[in-house]
């Protein structure tokens, strides 16, 4: 066992690790995938180096941002340079990059645009297939994790926004190996239940890794396959998953989907009784101007003298009826004088008259004779008298 003299405090070996470190490795090149990438507000970005077995921690200067023209991403694989250094506080090495080049899309970032191509060549993310979201659920199914801090601000502010939704939360991993099977059933769950409205699924912020179950093809054939409305709220606002995509709304955080599945009640109510106020007030002056005009009516001439205006009416009757009995009186003479001119002149005309003074018709065969130069000795006539037909036979023209 060593003695007091030779033990080192946490301070002091740390400090020799981090002389002998920092003298070992120098300048490195170092090839990796770019995870866990943040922007500080101080315009240093900090990530995560990574292969398939290990990862590093490294740091990006915001003097050397500056001047990279390279925009690091998740999933980027990249080539950097720089040294190791050790961080006192808390015993980490990173390496403090000098230069920064892309070498590659990372695996993560391939298959992502793989699948994203292939369901949208499926038509899984057109805007026709899309459901709309209900104005006023009832009950919202939640498929999260039940520890994140996520699930605690939708449950927040949907319960501040319209209080009495039901929610139902189906528990599930949100990140992980057996992320997205859970996440799957627990959507087909839903739907094989019908006791939700709509539903959300997502997340808080994580890396891509970390997101990556949003991103499987089992998971958006169960949004797409969803009969219920689904919100897709994964990540933070700049995160874009394939549960997106597909999902029948996104939203940019789980806050964001809290907001747009419930209307604000408060606001509801102050907007309904402005418009009650509004459709008071309306009713109110129709009812005065109502008011008004039956007042003008009651004061006219017509409601405070009532029998006048019955005697002006009877006196108008009686008129027109004296000359409606005029005018008839005045056709009928015309058509009795017009009927008695017709009848002498039909008199007039009757044949027999003529008969009786003197004359007779004479026929040949069917034929009137009116000219006696159509006759010819020999001709046998048919004459007729006011009374009694004779028989003629033409001996002579004279």
């Amino acid at each position: 066992m060593a003695n007091e003299q030779e033990s080192w405090t946490v301070s002091e070996i740390t400090r020799q690790i981090k002389a002998n470190l920092e003298t070992e490795f120098r300048s490195v090149a170092i090839t990796g995938e770019i995870s866990n990438l943040h922007k500080h507000s101080s315009g240093h970005l900090y990530f995560t180096l990574k292969d398939d077995r290990s990862q590093i921690s490294a740091v990006l200067w915001r003097s050397r941002a500056r001047t990279v023209r390279f925009q690091p991403e998740e999933g980027n694989q990249v080539l950097v340079t720089g040294r190791i250094t050790l961080y006192e506080p808390r015993g980490q090495y990173q390496v403090e990059i000098s230069s920064i080049r892309p070498v590659g899309v990372g695996e993560l970032a391939r298959l992502f645009e793989k699948v994203k191509a292939k369901l949208a060549e499926e038509g899984l993310f057109e805007p026709e297939r899309k459901k709309p979201l209900p104005l006023f659920p009832e009950s919202i199914g939640i498929v999260t994790s039940p520890t994140g801090a996520a699930l605690q601000d939708m449950v927040s502010i949907i319960n501040r926004r319209f209080p009495g939704v039901r929610l139902i939360l189906s528990p599930v991993a949100v990140q992980g190996p057996s992320a997205a099977a859970e996440i799957s059933e627990a959507i087909r769950d839903f739907n094989r239940l019908q006791n939700v409205d709509v539903m959300i699924i997502g997340r808080g912020g994580g890396s891509l890794e970390d997101l990556w179950p949003f991103n499987e093809e089992g998971v958006a054939r169960a949004i797409a396959a969803s009969s219920i409305p689904v919100i897709s709220a994964v990540g933070h606002e700049v995160d874009f998953s394939i549960a997106d995509f597909v999902a029948d709304a996104r939203a940019a955080t789980p806050t964001a989907a809290a907001q747009m599945v419930v209307q604000d009640r408060k606001a509801i109510l102050e907007n309904l009784q402005r418009k009650w106020y509004l459709l008071h007030e309306m009713t109110e002056k129709m009812l005065d101007r109502y008011r008004d005009s039956i007042r003008s009516l009651t004061r006219s001439y017509a409601f405070s003298s009532p029998l006048d205006l019955m005697k002006q009416f009877n006196q108008r009757v009686d008129e027109v009826r004296k000359t409606l009995d005029l005018t008839m009186d005045h056709r009928i003479s015309l058509t009795r004088s017009r009927c008695d001119s017709l009848s002498k002149r039909s008199r007039s005309l009757n044949p027999d008259l003529v008969l009786k003074r003197g004359y007779a018709i004479a026929r040949k065969g069917e034929r009137i004779i009116s000219d006696g130069r159509l006759l010819s000795p020999g001709d046998t006539l048919d004459v007729r008298f006011h009374t009694g037909r004779v028989r003629s036979t033409v001996t002579e023209k004279l």
